[in-house]
């Protein structure tokens, strides 16, 4: 047992010590647009405005103090009857995580802009970018290192040699992306997008900020995802996702599907299962009504982490608010409905 407790208080520390350190991600990355890629600011096809909210808890099972990201964001489509065939997007987005004993507590807020233009009748290309803050604090005092190992516990008041020139940082950031929509008939949709985080190359560091280290290392996402309406109550939605930064990758495959439960779609049932390759199946279940969407996952370890967590990975809860501006409520929608 204190094996394993040294261990996790180790596996706390990583985010602390290592820059090249994973960003914040969710399961439902298809429910955090703003997040997954610029371009998706306004780029809403059954719908002019959303808003939308998002949980993610992890490693409860294990870690005294899980860790908990928190994230909410709204965007909207203007200057629709003003540009030829296209729209502006304009949006913003607040995400907040704690992670671990350590007290590492990180806060950004992004505003983001994207540009759509129709081609012709049946495609959609988008391109946007986001600016934004980014905050940083740690408190020293709740962390403890290996040199403060006695051999049975670890004791705070022995002396450390590690040193923080900073426990609170602050920086600039900025991400850049492309999005592609093509709709050929009302049943069908697909759409494949690719972005990349950190274009500005920050530096982020509670040590010297000046070392070469300290720069976060961009990271690149590419998705694709379709909507297929197979029959009148029944839509299928398949995703797959693949993100990189630094020597961390990430993959993630599968699908869900909306059921009908109304004439109109006012009502509907959501299921899915995802995998995220070499690390959890995630299953996925929600309910829509009248535009309000509400979606839980939780993730199932399947990698060599099961047998300290018992396959208790995260759990996720999401919810997301779709409208029409008043004058637009006839508007075509670009996916398939019910």
């Amino acid at each position: 047992m204190k094996r394993l407790k040294i261990i996790w208080i180790l596996l706390g520390l990583i985010p602390v010590l290592k820059p090249s350190a994973q960003d914040l991600h969710f399961s439902q990355f298809f429910n955090t647009p703003l997040t997954t890629n610029p371009a998706n600011t306004g780029f809403i096809p059954d719908a002019d405005y959303r808003i939308g909210a998002h949980y993610r808890n992890q490693w409860s099972s294990v870690m005294s103090v899980p860790y908990k990201t928190m994230s909410a964001f709204a965007d909207a489509q203007i200057f629709r009857d003003r540009l030829d065939n296209g729209w502006l997007g304009v949006g913003a987005v607040v995400l907040n995580d704690k992670a671990g004993s350590g007290a590492l507590q990180s806060t950004k807020i992004y505003g983001s802009i994207a540009y759509h233009q129709m081609l012709g009748l049946s495609s959609l290309l988008s391109a946007g970018f986001n600016v934004g803050w980014a905050n940083k604090r740690i408190d020293p005092a709740a962390l403890k290192f290996p040199d403060q190992f006695d051999g049975h516990f670890f004791d705070n008041e022995l002396p450390t040699s590690v040193v923080f020139t900073s426990n609170n940082i602050s920086y600039f950031d900025m991400q850049v992306g492309l999005n592609y929509a093509y709709f050929p008939k009302e049943n069908i949709y697909i759409n494949a997008g690719y972005s990349i985080h950190h274009v500005n190359r920050p530096k982020e560091s509670f040590f010297d900020s000046k070392s070469t280290d300290a720069i976060i290392p961009m990271r690149h996402i590419g998705f694709m995802n379709a909507l297929l309406k197979l029959n009148p109550n029944l839509i299928v939605n398949p995703n797959i996702y693949f993100t990189t930064q630094a020597k961390a990758m990430e993959f993630m495959a599968g699908m869900n599907a909306n059921f009908n439960l109304a004439n109109a779609g006012e009502k509907q049932l959501i299921a899915g299962l995802y995998y995220r390759y070499n690390d959890a199946f995630i299953p996925m279940l929600g309910f829509e009504i009248k535009n309000i969407r509400f979606t839980f996952s939780y993730d199932v370890t399947s990698s060599g982490m099961s047998k300290y967590n018992n396959y208790r990975g995260a759990t996720e809860y999401n919810i997301i608010k779709n409208g029409f501006y008043p004058e637009n409520t006839d508007r075509q929608v670009l996916c398939p409905k019910f």
